[in-house]
């Protein structure tokens, strides 16, 4: 078949028509996905059935990694919120310091228990927490309640195995253990300026409503609060587990021959798929069983856990579904070609490029899924670029503005019992000032390691 549009011009029409979809026709980003595909193949001159099967390659390839990176992810998060865990790490830092040390203490913890799990699962279960801490130390909520939030999507935008910047690496090829480290390195300077420094210039501006004038949660069960809560050093274990699995891996490379049984140990148990496996089967026992939890206990629990991940899981395959096509249909040379006549870096294009989609349907990880498709082949054909800080650029620009068409924006409204307006005012501001942060600090990062 003849293409239907210059090859530069397709992609551009998909990305109206994926927002059209979306935002107007009102499709779940999974099928938009899939029909934005198809257009592309189509009108880049492939057959249906080329079509077909491209998508189906790319969708598979994705999920072969992501899928069972978010599925174990959410299995061990779920563990740490059933177990107390998140309690645990929450408590232990709010009680590290005074009461002004109160937004500090509550990002650090979010940032951890926001680790293993989805944010808008992690938000829900944390909330309570955050209603609990103001009434005890009669704190405005919003203390609280943004350094907690802002805690968690630090962690969402930036550290795998949240789905947005796991698919950007796998769609990079980029080095787990490395692009967890400088996440990290970015995540902490980013953490301390978007929690208590933006919370306490947040609060000049907003009517200061104390905790106790909100709804309390209900209490828990008498079986599950008789449950022994694991203690703090357990918990910080199974939480950095994967992590430090993965960076021992990407680091010891340099001091162990290729081939030999120890090397391949290490590549083995620093795999992203395997560390995090070995943590879900140490959490059974240090989260599970050992906090009272039975053995169908936490088998129910952690096919609870699961179920939350299943349309993000849809939708990261459907984004790698469209990373094919632009493969298949040779876009992705066309664009590569393109880019290298421009004089904008990669990082800074798919930051824009990825802040540009999240801007317009709101899904963080629909913005990622489909601008590491598109800056996949500029990486290729441009020498020199770091593929773990376009990861992190492309998953921070997935931050960027959130507004009323993001869920994230609605859930940070309803439970924190804001207007609109004060709602763009603390929580759209945050997450743009926290997309805006980590990409200063991804170029800094790059002209240091550059």
């Amino acid at each position: 078949m003849q293409s239907l549009l210059h090859p530069l011009i397709a992609p551009a029409f998909a990305l109206v028509l994926l927002v059209v979809l979306i935002t107007r026709v009102k499709l779940p980003p999974f099928l938009a996905l899939i029909l934005t595909s198809a257009f592309l193949g189509v009108s880049a001159g492939l057959a249906p059935t080329a079509v077909i099967k491209s998508f189906e390659k790319g969708f598979g390839s994705i999920l072969s990694s992501v899928g069972l990176v978010v599925g174990l992810g959410t299995m061990l998060g779920g563990l740490l919120l059933e177990s107390g865990g998140a309690n645990r790490i929450a408590d232990t830092f709010i009680g590290l310091g005074s009461k002004r040390w109160i937004p500090a203490a509550i990002c650090a913890a979010s940032l951890l228990i926001g680790l293993p799990h989805l944010f808008d699962v992690s938000f829900v279960m944390l909330v309570p927490l955050v209603y609990a801490i103001a009434n005890r130390t009669q704190s405005p909520l919003l203390a609280v309640g943004i350094p907690m939030a802002a805690g968690l999507y630090v962690s969402h935008g930036l550290l795998p195995p949240h789905p947005s910047p796991t698919l950007a690496l796998a769609a990079l090829h980029a080095d787990a253990g490395r692009t967890i480290f400088y996440g990290l390195l970015i995540a902490v300077p980013m953490a301390i300026l978007s929690g208590p420094l933006f919370t306490a210039f947040a609060l000049r501006f907003l009517p200061v409503t104390p905790g106790e004038a909100m709804f309390k949660p209900a209490p828990a069960d008498a079986a599950h609060a008789a449950r022994p809560v694991p203690p703090f050093g357990l918990v910080l274990i199974t939480v950095l587990l994967p992590p430090v699995l993965m960076m021992i891996r990407t680091f010891g490379r340099d001091y162990l021959p290729t081939g030999g049984f120890s090397r391949e140990l290490l590549e083995t148990i620093g795999d992203p798929i395997v560390s995090l496996l070995i943590a879900v089967l140490f959490a059974i026992w240090s989260l599970g069983i050992r906090s009272g939890l039975n053995l169908g206990q936490i088998q129910t629990l952690l096919g609870k856990s699961v179920a939350p991940g299943a349309g993000v899981i849809l939708i990261l395959g459907a984004g790698g579904g469209l990373k094919e096509m632009l493969i298949a249909t040779h876009l992705s040379d066309a664009i590569a070609h393109a880019a290298t006549q421009w004089s904008l870096s990669p990082l800074v294009l798919g930051w824009c490029v990825a802040a540009v989609i999240r801007i317009a349907i709101g899904s963080a990880t629909v913005a990622t899924a489909t601008a590491a498709g598109i800056v996949a082949p500029i990486a290729a054909a441009t020498p020199g670029v770091n593929l773990e800080l376009l990861v992190l650029a492309v998953s921070s620009g997935g931050l960027m503005l959130s507004h009323l068409n993001d869920s994230g924006f609605w859930l940070f409204k309803e439970y924190f019992r804001l207007s609109v307006s004060d709602t763009l005012k603390t929580w759209t501001l945050l997450v743009s000032f926290q997309s805006l942060v980590a990409l200063a600090m991804i170029m800094l990062l790059n002209a240091v390691v550059g």
